[in-house]
């Protein structure tokens, strides 16, 4: 049965008792059929809405341990079992105690309930977004389908205004597209043939055709949901101390119990139904409920509002370990850096020398070619054909162009060719620079250089000023040689550079830097899979491969390097909130057995069982608020 319904049911049989138990001292009127009906009220409401607490608390004893359902069960048992006794021996009853204690535990745990399902709601958001079906080519036609009958290769045409069904690579067609759901990137992007799209994604503009590759539980989509879910579930090592703190405090609080009635029975000389008042309200406010929540709260609301910002954390062990985190540790190639070469510079006629070395390149599927034609294009620039091509082995390559010949390639074209002295110079800043410069010329003359670099991109800068401005260590850990690393790592404020990689050999530097620092990892490739392992806090950029993904604890789906800064500063956020809700519900409990054990009595202060559960279930909502605070507080560098 659902908590709520169980609330209903004890919320309405216990309002009578509460009705009469407000009267009564002002009126005669008196509750029709009085303890009889009171033992009616009280024992439909143990029977259904406290059974869980009662079953929970015996399966625990069984197993010779206890928790906080022991209290409850204990407090209102007690309560209950008094009371029928009182009632055939002509003593005062306190039915309305376990009523009202069942009742306000209920409403705690309803409010928690909804508060959580309000933490969750980035989520549910999420998959209400899915699409429901898809126009897919099935015998040549499109015909719409339900998205449960969309499968892996199939051709799916997608209109201005829909929303992409699944993942896939677009074969047809041209778009932009808003991804601002599952990427948080506001600007719609352009999206052409050869481009990923990604399901639940509304199309904007054109019509386009595309392959699903990822259907079902495979789509980006499903994973974000899945990754979340499991991280709120999870628990954090911190976990475990609450877990060995309840398992010790709940029997201490039942001995306090019992040393409290004793007290006030033999040695004050109380009557039973006092004594045992002040023993089921020291049970009843103990209830380390509050304890319980501290920790799956904060994360539920961590990882929620994660979610929403495009950052996944996979468990609660994470944010326990970011929390030492003094070191981040960054591949350079498609994490901090765009991730292809890239012309940087031209010398020389820009439009003549940039039209002549495309001219030569326009066939090559080389990485340094590509930078050089995809440059052209950006360039608006004319590409004519080249005749007598020919590779010239370990060189470059060179053709017949408008009757003369033309070359294009690396230094060692200086061995046939000539190149002037500012030339010259030119090509070693280059070179110190760590570019890849390549020479174009005609004849036997080099005329112009081109400069290819892979550039960092555009947040690289920002983010690890970022991460130094809270005083985290950064390190570049490539393959490159130590010159191009160098000037990269010099280029955006890297502190360190570790260069001359082999990629199997990255997982024993991480393990060289944990001998002296706790270090989170950052990478996006297959090869960074096992540094992303073997790290601290392995974060994965949402651009990288699978297996990246899949080893880092922490994903960050818009790919913006900006965002390791935005992760640290919310696992540190949610894990100091856990803190501080374990620091206030522990003080509670400590604090608020003395007063319910009556050493405050002589003052008349005193807490009966029913306003103990009020302050337990009070508690236990505290938490919760403090939790949900958490999604509303500033995320700012240290």
């Amino acid at each position: 049965m659902k908590i709520t319904t169980r609330f209903w049911i004890s919320l309405i049989l216990s309002l009578p008792m509460l009705i009469a138990m407000i009267v009564m001292p002002f009126t005669d009127w008196m509750l029709p059929g009085g303890e009889v009906t009171m033992l009616v009220l009280t024992t439909v409401i143990m029977l259904i809405s406290a059974r869980p607490f009662l079953s929970s608390a015996w399966s625990s004893f069984q197993k010779h341990h206890s928790n906080m359902d022991t209290l409850i069960a204990v407090g209102t048992g007690t309560a209950y079992v008094y009371s029928i006794y009182a009632m055939f021996t002509g003593k005062a009853v306190f039915f309305e105690s376990a009523a009202f204690v069942i009742t306000f535990v209920l409403l705690g745990q309803v409010l928690e309930e909804r508060m959580r399902d309000n933490a969750s709601s980035a989520i549910e958001k999420l998959m209400d977004l899915q699409a429901k079906d898809a126009e897919v080519k099935r015998d040549g036609k499109f015909v719409r389908l339900s998205l449960d009958k969309v499968v892996a290769d199939d051709l799916i045409r997608v209109r201005p205004g829909e929303k992409i069904a699944v993942d896939g690579k677009i074969v047809e067609g041209t778009s932009t597209v808003d991804e601002s759901m599952v990427t948080g990137e506001s600007m719609p992007v352009t999206r052409q043939v050869g481009d990923d799209v990604i399901g639940s994604t509304i199309n904007m503009t054109g019509t386009f055709v595309f392959r699903a590759e990822k259907v079902g539980d495979q789509t980006m989509l499903a994973q974000i949901v899945t990754l979340v879910k499991k991280a709120q579930s999870s628990h954090a090592p911190i976990q475990k101390l609450t877990d060995r703190v309840s398992d010790v405090f709940v029997p201490v609080v039942l001995m306090i119990a019992i040393l409290t009635f004793l007290i006030w029975y033999v040695f004050i000389g109380h009557d039973v139904a006092n004594s045992l008042i002040f023993a089921v309200s020291v049970v009843v406010i103990a209830c380390p409920c509050a304890l319980g929540l501290a920790t799956p709260t904060a994360l539920m609301v961590g990882t929620g509002r994660g979610a929403k910002m495009g950052i996944l954390i996979k468990d609660g062990e994470v944010l326990e370990k970011v929390n030492a985190v003094d070191t981040v540790v960054f591949d350079k190639t498609g994490t901090i850096t765009v991730g292809k070469p890239k012309v940087t510079d031209i010398i020389g006629d820009k439009k003549q020398v940039l039209t002549l070395a495309a001219q030569l390149e326009a066939s090559s599927e080389h990485p340094l070619a590509l930078a050089i034609n995809e440059e052209a294009q950006a360039q608006k620039i004319d590409v004519p054909t080249v005749s007598d091509f020919q590779a010239l082995s370990g060189k470059g390559v060179q053709a017949s162009v408008d009757g003369q010949r033309a070359f294009v390639g690396n230094s060692r074209l200086l061995e046939d060719a000539t190149i002037d002295d500012q030339l010259q110079q030119q090509m070693v800043q280059l070179q110190k620079e760590a570019k890849t410069v390549v020479l174009v010329g005609q004849q036997q003359q080099v005329i112009g250089l081109i400069a290819i670099q892979d550039t960092p991109k555009e947040t690289s800068e920002k983010a690890i000023t970022a991460l130094k401005s809270r005083g985290l260590k950064t390190v570049m850990l490539t393959g490159d040689n130590q010159q191009v690393a160098q000037a990269i790592a010099d280029e955006v404020g890297i502190d360190d550079v570790i260069a001359d990689v082999l990629p199997a050999e990255k997982a024993d530097e991480i393990k060289k830097l944990q001998e002296n620092y706790s270090v989170a990892f950052v990478g996006d490739g297959i090869n960074d899979a096992p540094a992303l392992t073997t790290a601290d806090v392995g974060i994965a950029m949402g651009a990288g491969t699978d297996v990246a993904i899949d080893a880092g604890g922490i994903v960050l789906v818009k790919n913006d390097l900006r965002d390791v800064d935005t992760a640290l500063a919310l696992s540190q956020k949610t894990f100091s909130r856990i803190k501080l809700n374990l620091f206030w519900a522990f003080v509670y409990n400590v604090l608020g057995i003395p007063v319910a054990a009556g050493v405050f009595y002589g003052f008349g202060f005193i807490l009966s069982p029913e306003i103990a559960g009020v302050a337990m279930a009070l508690s236990s909502l505290s938490v919760v608020i403090s939790s949900v605070l958490l999604g509303q507080s500033k995320l700012t560098t240290s």
